[in-house]
């Protein structure tokens, strides 16, 4: 596009500089607190990337935390995977109004390679070890995978099962592998002291998150 791309909502210095760091890279883990604008983030490099035509489509992904059953849903994939994405949906139409968007569950991604893509794993903290190297070995050439997740909101069984910590904390060890932590919240301020509260109620036995950390109470 000749013209600069102009989006609805602007990142800020945090995310820009960010956002560098993922230009940078093939594959990044971006981390950080409920309201810290990481799915957001995410949305706006692929957007930005496809609209320059960096890419030919955006890849969404995203776990179900219920081992992938999703047969049971009534309407064909995309409309099964609906209740999952809409949360990105939200994001991508907050930022613009048309994208072109797969929606790939993880269950799906086994076998693929995905060429000229920008990929996103978002809520990546509920992928399994097993998961997450299958779905960061996805990436073909000229491509870029994001995978965002928050290790507080880990909803499956055992919080040793997520694979986005061990991920995140080996990236140093890969090149053209990065990984970030957002820290700045984008919601109301009252959010941080929310999280604060749970988190001081669950350290002292009143309330048990999910796998007896914070779970669903921080979406």
């Amino acid at each position: 596009m000749k013209n600069p791309i102009k989006f609805k909502i602007s990142l800020n210095e945090e995310q820009k500089e960010s956002k560098q760091k993922i230009l940078d890279n093939t594959l990044t883990l971006l981390a950080g607190k409920a309201g810290s604008g990481k799915t957001l983030l995410a949305c706006q490099v692929a957007l930005d990337g496809l609209l320059r035509r960096h890419y030919s489509k955006i890849i969404i992904t995203r776990p179900t935390v219920s081992k992938e059953e999703i047969g049971f849903l009534p309407g064909d994939l995309r409309e099964k995977m609906d209740p999952w994405v809409q949360p990105i949906y939200q994001n991508f139409f907050a930022l613009y109004d048309k994208a072109k968007i797969e929606i790939v569950p993880l269950a799906f991604m086994r076998g693929r390679t995905f060429l000229d893509s920008c990929i996103i794993v978002d809520e990546a903290q509920n992928v399994t070890h097993e998961q997450m190297e299958m779905i960061s070995t996805r990436i073909g050439l000229r491509s870029k995978m994001i995978i965002c997740g928050d290790d507080h909101q880990v909803d499956l069984k055992s919080r040793k099962e997520s694979g986005f910590r061990f991920l995140h904390s080996a990236a140093r060890r890969v090149k053209n592998m990065c990984s970030i932590t957002l820290l700045q919240n984008h919601r109301d301020p009252i959010v941080d002291d929310l999280i604060l509260i749970y988190e001081e109620a669950e350290d002292r036995g009143i309330i048990k998150g999910s796998s007896g950390t914070s779970g669903k109470t921080r979406r």
